[in-house]
């Protein structure tokens, strides 16, 4: 199903042209059209989900795979040094397009983005970790 005010729908179903490297009957991947890296591309699925929790079931079980299969070229011919692969979920994690996509980011020394994804981190107590794990179960 398409959502007709959407830019990803759009482009995922050959309304708007994309530089696409890959489609299959789920998925259109294309060049992200404001790279953060040389290569940096979307997967984006040509049904309507707003984001990770309203992702169908096929489209969840295809996409890792399908990640991997590029990702795995992308370094090969790019010759990156590493990668990122991204999803954002709701305004305050980065989401700014609500159309569930994966970004697909190779890296590389000096690519003016090391430490980009170097959060801080947390000091728990052990109970407040066991509180976390027991309400996570």
């Amino acid at each position: 199903m398409k959502k007709d005010d959407c830019i990803f729908c759009k482009l995922a179903n050959g309304d708007i042209p994309t530089r696409a490297i890959y489609e299959d009957e789920l998925f259109k991947v294309f060049m992200d059209a404001s790279p953060v890296t040389r290569g940096h591309s979307l997967i984006v699925p040509k049904n309507h989900y707003d984001n990770l929790y309203s992702l169908g079931d096929e489209e969840a079980k295809a996409i890792m795979p399908l990640a991997k299969k590029l990702a795995t070229k992308m370094t090969d011919v790019l010759h990156a040094d590493g990668f990122n692969i991204l999803q954002n979920n709701g305004t305050v994690a980065g989401q700014s397009v609500f159309h569930y996509h994966l970004h697909l980011v190779p890296r590389f020394k000096n690519d003016g983005h090391e430490g980009k994804l170097d959060w801080g981190h947390l000091e728990l107590t052990d109970d407040q970790l066991d509180e976390i794990m027991n309400l996570l179960k």
